[in-house]
């Protein structure tokens, strides 16, 4: 069986690039196919691997503004020839899953979230834009609107990384999902120590969505120690509106991320996430999570057992969280954090995916 593994873009590790790598270690024969790639910024299970780009990367500055050429990725797509492929999984946030396969082959989509900046994220992300942007911005999303759904009736199965997700799934496309969530890697989190809290955490990219603002605004208000893992183009507004208790890290390695989760009191997720990998990263750790009753937080975090919930996303709902954490604090217990992050387990993950694609061909 020949596989090819079709991802948005390549470059950088984020959630939806661990899952390739997941797909990819499952999968060590497979081609690799995406739009734009920066080996350097990869990890080596990718870096290493055969990967074919569209005409995207050979676009001036394409590593960089990638995003810009967005309106030719649907033709990119459609030109890349995956006739030799039996079986093509497509990685979707971006688009990806619009490529022609054979009529006999199976192409399974794992669907990290429809393209929020079309969908249900397209008003903040013209808010967002400046006055020429957000003019081109939106007969371009119509026309991605269109595109993505038409493409969307090429795919022979859809996998959602969570509930939420096939939810929305099932709005936008109008198809059903099974839900299969993203691999985390439990063994390196918890080969961390686990200290006496010592400061709030907060990580993600400085974009305007994570809502930093909320975690940064509350523990400033209540000053208290927090630190901030991340960059982005939020970041000079951030750190201007930040107390002199909030430290900002920028990106950091996974070595030097699961030593700072290990000291932590707990994680801030303020903001509302497909799935979210780095709460369950922080339980790897033995650490609990505050994040927003919102997203796929609300099937990895156990109220009052492995965190706590606000429910609006208001300053005043972040410091009243962060108040009641701090008189429960020691009813966490690490080991049933840890349990409970082990259930997100990349083995969990490679065995799901395996079943079920083993199962779609059966009834292809």
């Amino acid at each position: 069986m020949k596989v090819a593994l079709v991802h948005y873009w390549l470059v950088g590790m984020r959630g939806g690039e661990k899952v390739l790598a997941a797909l990819a270690d499952l999968f060590p024969q497979a081609h690799i196919y995406t739009h734009v790639l920066d080996r350097l910024r990869l990890d080596p299970v990718l870096a290493e691997r055969t990967i074919h780009t569209t005409f995207i990367n050979s676009l001036p500055r394409a590593q960089r503004w990638y995003k810009n050429y967005l309106p030719f990725m649907p033709l990119a797509l459609e030109e890349l020839d995956l006739r030799d492929y039996d079986l093509v999984i497509s990685s979707e946030s971006g688009p990806a899953k619009g490529v022609l396969t054979r009529p006999d082959a199976l192409h399974v989509c794992y669907c990290h979230s429809p393209m929020r900046y079309i969908w249900d994220l397209y008003p903040e992300y013209r808010q967002h834009a400046g006055r020429l942007r957000r003019l081109l911005f939106a007969p371009l999303a119509h026309y991605l609107r269109q595109w993505d759904v038409s493409s969307a009736a090429r795919v022979d199965h859809f996998v959602a990384n969570s509930a939420f997700v096939r939810q929305r799934i099932r709005k936008f496309y109008r198809r059903e999902a099974t839900v299969i969530y993203p691999p985390v890697n439990t063994g390196f989190w918890s080969a961390g120590t686990c200290e006496p809290g010592q400061y709030f955490l907060f990580v993600g990219e400085l974009v305007p969505y994570k809502r930093a603002d909320l975690a940064i605004a509350a523990c400033t208000a209540l000053q208290v120690p927090l630190v901030v893992v991340g960059d982005g183009p939020e970041r000079s507004r951030l750190e201007n509106m930040a107390g002199p208790q909030v430290r900002f890290m920028g990106r950091v390695p996974d070595d030097t991320l699961r030593t700072l989760m290990g000291s932590c009191s707990a994680l801030l997720f303020p903001g509302v996430e497909d799935f979210g990998l780095v709460p369950v990263e922080a339980m790897s750790c033995g650490k609990p999570v505050i994040a927003r009753a919102a997203g796929g937080a609300l099937e990895t975090v156990l109220p009052y057992k492995t965190g706590l919930f606000f429910s609006e996303p208001s300053i005043k709902a972040v410091v009243d969280a962060i108040t009641e954490f701090q008189a429960l604090e020691t009813q966490f217990i690490k080991t049933d954090l840890q349990a409970h992050a082990e259930k997100f387990d990349t083995q969990a993950f490679n065995v799901s995916i395996r079943d079920f694609i083993t199962q779609a061909q059966a009834d292809l």
